[in-house]
């Protein structure tokens, strides 16, 4: 089973920016990139846990996760708060050298039928 860590804006659903959020707050509807729901309940279904991370703040847990949920994007965990300026993952190494941990960076508003998840083991 693999843990799958993944951001919200830009990456599952369309760039919101939160300076022309109104007072900080996400009020428009959010809208899926193209293969996102398919690709993400294919991974739940496989047994995947999906933690996903954002930058916007507690006091948009409940919008997030009605809208999430509205547009139905499976998760396990949802971490709030977390600035996108700069994310490292860092894990170890498995036996005989086994790669456990990857980083994907694609293009913001890509959505994810340009990225070849083999290449990450999915």
């Amino acid at each position: 089973m693999k843990t799958i860590i993944c951001d919200i804006d830009g990456t599952l659903i369309e760039y919101i920016d939160s300076r022309t959020a109104v007072h900080g707050v996400y009020n428009e509807e959010h809208k899926p990139l193209p293969g996102v729901i398919e690709k993400i309940r294919e991974w739940e279904v496989r047994g995947c846990r999906i933690v996903l991370i954002t930058g916007r703040r507690e006091s948009e847990r409940k919008r997030t996760k009605t809208e999430l949920n509205r547009i139905g994007i499976p998760y396990d965990m949802l971490i709030m708060g977390f600035a996108d300026t700069g994310r490292v993952l860092i894990n170890d190494v498995g036996k005989q050298g086994q790669c456990k941990a990857h980083a994907v960076s694609i293009p913001r508003d890509q959505g994810f039928n340009e990225y070849d998840w083999n290449d990450v083991g999915l």
